[in-house]
């Protein structure tokens, strides 16, 4: 184990590589040069990016977690779950895990760790392929299929020469394919031999849990729209108000939310101490016999929300199938800022659709919970045909709707 000076020697000296190659491109044989795989992919990572990059570049990452957590890998991950968090609590680490694109769908940062990653991208949704960000050990590993370690100025990134980082790769055990890497970061001053070794050890038991097909657990059945309906397991639930909130802004972000995210989702500008809403977690935490995970807080089963249905509907042109599972507005009641977007979301995106339909059937259902929409009375209008004795009856609504 190298010294705390001599990994400083060492940071010093490839840091005086990474300028004299990436900024004059002379790759002098008496430079401190690295490995071959590296400069490799520092020539590639030029064509690509700027070695000025701040930050890896985050999506949104509601879809994409939601398809990971329905693979064999990441069911492998929640066996083995604590077992991650408690060697990057214990080790002043970050844990990541991504897909096989090099894009984050995990992660869990110990207090050193955590604001780091948060300036730099590496959090869910950040892409830290070669394209988005340039030479780093998620990326060696995704690529070469082998273990990987990026030190300090290895990195092409200069945001990240502050860190080290020790990758390996996840395969599908359906198909012995790389599918993603689990990595382990810190600071460069905090490297260590067995920080690779934790890694295999976790990736493997990653890989070897993801073999063993999970039991089914019990599956969560929301309400959204219109009626109230929480059921888990075939049992119905009843919760108070603000559990009901968090729980639906919880099912409508898969991917978690952060304390500050969920505190400002649900409060708005509203002054609650984060510790009301830790409690009011905790609470819900009990009433789903503790389905919901922490740091990220995010659902730890199986969800199917009407919400979520009607959505997937609008999406692949269904219009009938999302107007049946509306039965009204989203959580009226609520103040959250959140919802009361995703509310007006969903109301727009299904009378849009709508407004496009030429089914009567359809058209009617949504004309009768809205009876003065203007646009979707004349519509219900245009598309009955003369003669139809509902024709009468639509265009009574319509001059209502008409009326001041």
């Amino acid at each position: 184990m190298l010294s705390r000076d001599e990994l400083r020697a060492r940071r010093s000296a490839l840091s005086r590589t990474w300028a004299q190659v990436l900024r004059r491109g002379d790759e002098d044989p008496r430079l401190t040069l690295p490995s071959p795989r590296v400069l490799d992919s520092w020539r590639r990572s030029s064509e690509w990016v700027s070695p000025d990059v701040a930050a890896a570049p985050v999506d949104g990452t509601d879809a994409a977690v939601d398809a990971w957590r329905r693979t064999p890998i990441a069911a492998g991950l929640r066996v083995v779950e604590d077992d991650v968090r408690r060697a990057a609590d214990d080790g002043g680490l970050v844990a990541a895990v991504t897909d096989v694109s090099g894009r984050i769908v995990w992660t869990h940062g110990s207090r050193v760790m955590q604001r780091r990653s948060e300036r730099v991208g590496f959090v869910p949704g950040g892409r830290w392929d070669e394209a988005s960000v340039g030479t780093n050990a998620l990326a060696l590993a995704l690529r070469s299929g082998e273990p990987s370690t990026v030190y300090s100025a290895e990195h092409f990134s200069r945001a990240v020469h502050g860190w080290v980082c020790y990758a390996v790769p996840l395969t599908d055990p359906r198909t012995g394919q790389v599918c993603g890497v689990l990595d382990l970061s810190t600071t460069w001053d905090r490297a260590h031999p067995l920080a690779m070794t934790t890694a295999g050890v976790l990736g493997r038991m990653v890989s070897a849990a993801a073999r063993v097909e999970p039991e089914r657990g019990p599956s969560l059945e929301l309400g959204l729209l219109g009626a109230r309906r929480v059921r888990m397991g075939g049992v119905d639930l009843v919760l108070p108000q603000r559990q009901l909130e968090i729980l639906a802004l919880l099912a409508l972000h898969p991917g978690g939310l952060s304390l500050e995210s969920l505190h400002a989702r649900l409060y708005g500008d509203a002054r609650v101490s984060p510790a009301t809403l830790k409690a009011e977690v905790s609470h819900l935490r009990t009433a789903l016999a503790g389905a919901v995970g922490s740091r990220p807080y995010r659902l730890l089963v199986e969800v199917d929300s009407d919400v979520n249905t009607a959505l997937r509907a609008l999406d692949s042109g269904d219009v009938a199938t999302a107007v049946h599972a509306y039965a009204g507005p989203l959580l009226p009641g609520s103040e959250s800022p959140d919802l009361a977007e995703w509310r007006e979301y969903v109301e727009v995106a299904l009378t849009t659709a709508v407004l496009t339909c030429r089914d009567v059937d359809v058209v009617l259902a949504h004309a009768d919970r809205h009876p003065y929409d203007l646009q979707v009375q004349q519509h219900l209008v245009d598309v009955l045909p003369v003669g139809d004795p509902r024709l009468a009856g639509a265009r009574a609504r319509l001059h209502r709707a008409l009326e001041p």
